[in-house]
């Protein structure tokens, strides 16, 4: 799993075709409950029959941690852990249901992401980026909260594989637990997974090639 990961410079975060539209200022260093930025479809956006040109994408601030939309005791679910969603079971759970069985699809933009590295007997953070140096596109759901009050709470979550067999992340988290790991998208996935229904969602959980990140311990950790 994945608690804490930094948010591209804003310079960075037109990550991919489509977007045209920078969001107000948000933190870089990212903790669950922040507000954070992630991709996806402009609401109500249809394509077109024959249209093969560029998409939109929007980017959105948001929650990190999803409040589903069926939600029925806000207090309770502010205090949920839903900064990230296993993908094995997201579309039965209360929390991430909705998102899942409405497609809500959405790409989170990362520069990097943290996880502790235990083999030492001790956590020691470690930053994981692309060997290329370009941005990751995480994938997640979003979902959008309405409260009685017209309040709203836009949110979102990412999506997570175990990793028990992965090259690189099964080193990682505490020794005799399952390994987690998030979902980094390939970039030539970016469109087809904001657009791909429900149905097809667990299609694109699959682990990054180890050689396409590159993991740096933290120093003073």
């Amino acid at each position: 799993m994945c608690s804490h990961y930094q948010i591209p410079a804003r310079e960075r975060l037109k990550f991919m075709p489509g977007i045209t539209a920078l969001p107000p200022e948000v933190l870089q260093d990212m903790w669950p409950r922040k507000s954070g930025v992630f991709a996806r479809r402009p609401l109500g956006w249809k394509p077109t029959p024959g249209d093969m040109g560029v998409r939109p994408v929007e980017l959105v601030v948001g929650r990190w941690g999803l409040v589903s939309a069926k939600t029925t005791d806000l207090s309770i679910a502010l205090k949920l852990s839903t900064f990230n969603a296993r993908s094995e079971t997201a579309r039965t759970k209360h929390t991430f249901a909705h998102a899942w069985r409405m497609g809500q699809h959405c790409i989170i933009p990362a520069e990097a992401f943290y996880e502790p590295d235990w083999r030492t007997g001790r956590a020691v953070a470690t930053r994981f980026t692309r060997a290329d140096g370009g941005v990751m596109g995480v994938a997640g759901l979003w979902d959008v909260f309405t409260g009685s009050d017209g309040q709203e709470i836009v949110s979102y979550t990412m999506l997570t594989i175990n990793a028990d067999d992965h090259p690189l992340l099964n080193q990682y988290h505490q020794p005799g637990k399952e390994k987690r790991m998030i979902v980094v998208l390939p970039e030539a996935n970016y469109d087809a997974w904001l657009d791909a229904p429900p149905e097809k969602s667990l299609d694109f959980m699959l682990a990054i090639s180890p050689e396409l990140l590159r993991a740096m311990p933290v120093l003073g950790t």
